[in-house]
């Protein structure tokens, strides 16, 4: 492994630093903050922050050698043939007949017992005033954003509605890390509840983008789990949102007894550190 250390004003800048001068993303290295960054009195006795970013292969390819091989000489060795031996004249014995066996009779296959699996439980698209409202918002809003999306809304529970985007390349609704779809159902659920006495909860989702983000997430949880208990040390991940902080705690909650989590910092810059317990 190779790490690099940086000061900045703040951790955020330092790390900042050190990616761009890696030209590598924040899920490929580890941070690691060795001083915080002290604002002192009056500037006197401040002090940068001070961080180690480690990247690179945990282990270094081996080598392959060529080991000569030496030629492997056969030995011919020179055997005499065998003098024929003189055969007897074998009496005819009178072949009897084998016994046939009966023929078992085929059985007809027998239809398959199994049933089919039974299909999984889909909820039915609802058409209810919240589900109208929804749907008029999302259309309108798309179509400013000239992206062809059909919405189909479903009620999932009481007072909790999932609006599925459908269509062709959905990238650009779903944005990097899913920014533009969160920002998408921030403004929704704004629109819907906006003048109202009983609010709802609206959960939008594009290309099944919510479940794979999510078992990403508890990737990543495990694996920054399995670095900080190899290191000995705490790491630090990028700033994420409410929810998917969330995913990462629930990930990592009875992970280890050496390991444990906690959310640092201020939106939008919230983020992750995952403790490592030397006590343990």
């Amino acid at each position: 492994m190779s790490y690099i250390d940086v000061t900045g004003k703040t951790e955020e800048e330092a790390i900042s630093k050190a990616l761009a001068q890696l030209g590598m993303d924040r899920d490929d290295v580890s941070v690691e903050i060795l001083e915080r960054a002290k604002s002192g009195f009056l500037g006197m006795g401040a002090k940068p922050a001070r961080v180690r970013v480690t990247y690179g292969p945990d282990e270094a390819p081996m080598e392959e050698v060529a080991v000569p091989v030496k030629p492997v000489v056969e030995k011919v060795e020179k055997k005499e043939e065998p003098k024929p031996r003189p055969q007897k004249p074998q009496q005819s014995k009178p072949q009897q007949p084998r016994p046939t066996k009966p023929r078992r009779e085929e059985k007809p296959a027998e239809a398959a017992a199994e049933a089919p699996a039974a299909p999984a439980v889909e909820l039915p698209e609802c058409h209810d005033d919240n589900a109208q409202r929804i749907t008029v918002f999302l259309t309108g809003l798309l179509e400013h954003m000239e992206s062809p999306a059909a919405v189909k809304v479903y009620e999932e529970e009481k007072g909790r509605y999932k609006a599925i985007l459908e269509g062709q390349k959905l990238g650009a609704l779903i944005g990097r890390r899913g920014e533009t779809l969160d920002a998408i159902q921030q403004l929704t659920n704004y629109s819907v509840n906006r003048g109202r006495a009983h609010r709802v909860r609206v959960h939008i989702d594009a290309e099944n983008y919510r479940a794979k983000r999510e078992e990403s997430l508890q990737r990543l949880a495990r694996k920054t789990a399995g670095k900080a208990l190899k290191y000995r040390r705490n790491m630090m991940l990028e700033p994420m949102n409410a929810y998917e902080r969330h995913v990462i705690h629930a990930a990592l909650q009875s992970y280890n007894p050496a390991i444990s989590t906690y959310s640092t910092g201020t939106e939008p810059n919230r983020r992750i550190v995952v403790v490592f317990d030397k006590n343990t």
